[in-house]
């Protein structure tokens, strides 16, 4: 019972955007998904986290809440739950084998994103969930998840310049892709975008609503209208201000709707997490007025109870105390360089590898600082950058780094990080690089 077998033909298809195979091939299943309420999530960064938080409130306040992620860390199964609870090997190797049968022969064959999309689809369908969180893989408009029509309220998170061999070369023309999960009358949660990012959200809001609304009239609530006078005027983007810290591990939230205040628990780490707690907080206030019954207790239980792993996570290796995060980005790069500035003001010592087809400049510029150590490594199985040009890189754009130094596995530079220094370790660069250190610290076990 081997998923990775099942999967492996699919993957030479590569990332293939488009939504004629997986209409195809979910029409072919019985269209489960017309069966799931789905809360739609999209963005740069930020929006795994949005969905756990969501995916543990939902499922607090009674709710059968299914959740689809990606990438996984570890294991295929994290990618698919049931209230909070990761869908077990032997279902999701049965519902391969559906979704794998359900391929014509003289049909196009879908790729391995949207062959466990739709594992996904038809899991939620069978479970009979009362609604879905759906993360968004890439992009948005041609992304295997946007095949629904009717989505209870979607979200967007952040907009920054990532994946752009694929979406598009500019801020705009990536807005443009993630804004295509909108849909006529479903209201969007927006994040703090950039300039460029927000106008192409608000044209596709306002396109997408059939409404000609002026631009005062667009800022929706930040213009002084109630929640429930800006759905009911079908061009809803909803902004919610970004939560406020009051102690440590706790936040506050003022509610859209009356102006209450909500406090809860945070255990996400990051001042970014004031603003994607909000974002969830944002939806949830959205599903209230539609009806759902989500309770004030249910919002705090739900939040204390959210994990998100491999963001900005604590760790141990070998007894020593080690912070994780993909940190895959420019963007989530300096969040990382800003928590870890915020909680230690001596030099860090980075362990990190990428992917050949990051951004290496940018995110090298957000986190290194003069007397920061950095130790290099293939992320494996993976299309990796090289690590000796990676120092080359980082060499030059930071000449005052105490030491850097490359090294064939992650073991080993751990071993050399923890051995020479008494600094905080942080292990990042890559979502890969993070599940490889998870998987074999299970294994290790």
């Amino acid at each position: 019972m081997d998923i990775d077998s099942l999967l492996q033909p699919f993957q030479h298809f590569g990332v293939h955007l488009g939504l004629e195979r997986i209409v195809t091939l979910l029409a072919n299943l019985g269209n489960p998904h017309h069966q799931v309420p789905i809360i739609h999530v999209a963005g740069t960064n930020g929006k795994g986290s949005v969905c756990a938080y969501l995916s543990s409130i939902l499922t607090e306040a009674g709710y059968r809440t299914g959740r689809y992620t990606s990438p996984h860390l570890v294991d295929w199964t994290e990618r698919i739950c049931l209230n909070e609870q990761a869908i077990s090997s032997e279902r999701l190797y049965q519902l391969l084998l559906q979704v794998q049968a359900a391929i014509q022969p003289d049909e196009e064959s879908p790729t391995q994103f949207e062959v466990i999309t739709a594992a996904a689809w038809l899991y939620f369908a069978q479970q009979q969930v009362d609604v879905a969180v759906v993360e968004v893989g890439l992009g948005g408009r041609l992304d295997a998840t946007n095949v629904c029509s009717n989505p209870l309220v979607t979200i967007i998170t952040s907009i920054s310049r990532e994946h752009w061999q694929i979406l598009g070369s500019t801020v705009a023309e990536i807005a443009t892709e993630k804004a295509g999960i909108l849909k006529a009358g479903c209201p969007v949660v927006m994040g703090p975008l950039p300039p460029e990012a927000e106008q192409v959200v608000r044209a596709a809001a306002s396109s997408s609503a059939e409404c000609k609304a002026d631009a005062p009239r667009w800022r929706s609530l930040s213009a002084g209208l109630t929640l429930s006078r800006a759905l009911e005027l079908q061009c809803p983007v909803i902004e919610p201000q970004r939560a406020r810290q009051i102690d440590s591990g706790w936040a506050e939230y003022q509610t859209i709707h009356n102006s209450n205040l909500i406090k809860y628990p945070l255990p996400l780490q990051g001042q970014i997490q004031l603003m994607n707690s909000a974002l969830a907080l944002a939806a949830i206030e959205i599903l209230q007025t539609q009806g759902w019954h989500i309770s004030e207790e249910a919002i705090i239980t739900g939040m204390a109870n959210t994990k998100w792993l491999g963001r900005m996570q604590w760790t141990t290796w070998r007894n020593y105390k080690l912070l994780l995060d993909g940190a895959h980005n420019p963007a989530a790069a300096q969040v990382l360089r800003d928590y870890v500035d915020s909680i230690e003001s001596q030099p860090i010592t980075w362990v990190m590898g990428m992917l050949s087809t990051k951004d290496h400049a940018e995110i090298f510029q957000a986190l290194l600082q003069p007397n920061d150590r950095l130790y290099l490594v293939p992320v494996p199985d993976q299309s990796s950058a090289d690590p000796t040009e990676l120092a080359k890189l980082a060499q030059t754009l930071c000449p005052e780094l105490t030491f850097c130094q490359t090294y064939a596995d992650l073991s080993s530079a751990l071993e050399a990080a923890f051995t020479s220094t008494e600094n905080l370790v942080v292990l990042c660069g890559s979502l890969y690089l993070v599940g490889h250190f998870l998987a074999t610290t299970i294994q290790n076990k």
